[in-house]
């Protein structure tokens, strides 16, 4: 059902560069599309694209309280490797790795803005 999720950011060079290693290194997503206003990544057309944008408004890019994007991964390994891969290139953890109950196995971070994002799969 979901078509496209975007992030603001306030240094769309440092989020680019970000994303191009969490999201290509670890899921093997590709650039969709690239302009001056943001760049956007997904494994195939078909499927949904993460996006990261200056804010239209030209205001600052502010992080929603309560707001999060979970990615989803094929197994515990791949939640793991999201995870450390996130923190290599500068997130903060919000909550390692591991199960959460009910065969759900979930990592959260905030990304370099502030954003907040999970990965998961079900054991």
């Amino acid at each position: 059902m979901i078509a496209y999720t975007t992030f603001g950011t306030n240094d769309l060079p440092k989020a680019v560069a970000f994303y191009n290693g969490l999201l290509g290194g670890v899921f093997g997503a590709k650039v969709f599309f690239e302009g001056e206003g943001g760049t956007g990544w997904s494994v195939s057309p078909d499927k949904p694209m993460l996006a990261v944008l200056k804010p239209f408004d030209k205001n600052p890019a502010t992080v929603g309280n309560g707001t999060m994007v979970s990615l989803a991964c094929a197994n515990p390994a791949q939640v793991q490797a999201l995870h450390k891969k996130a923190l290599e290139l500068g997130a903060k953890d919000e909550g390692a790795p591991g199960p959460r109950g009910g065969g759900f196995y979930a990592c959260y971070f905030r990304d370099l803005d502030g954003n907040k994002l999970g990965g998961f799969c079900m054991e």
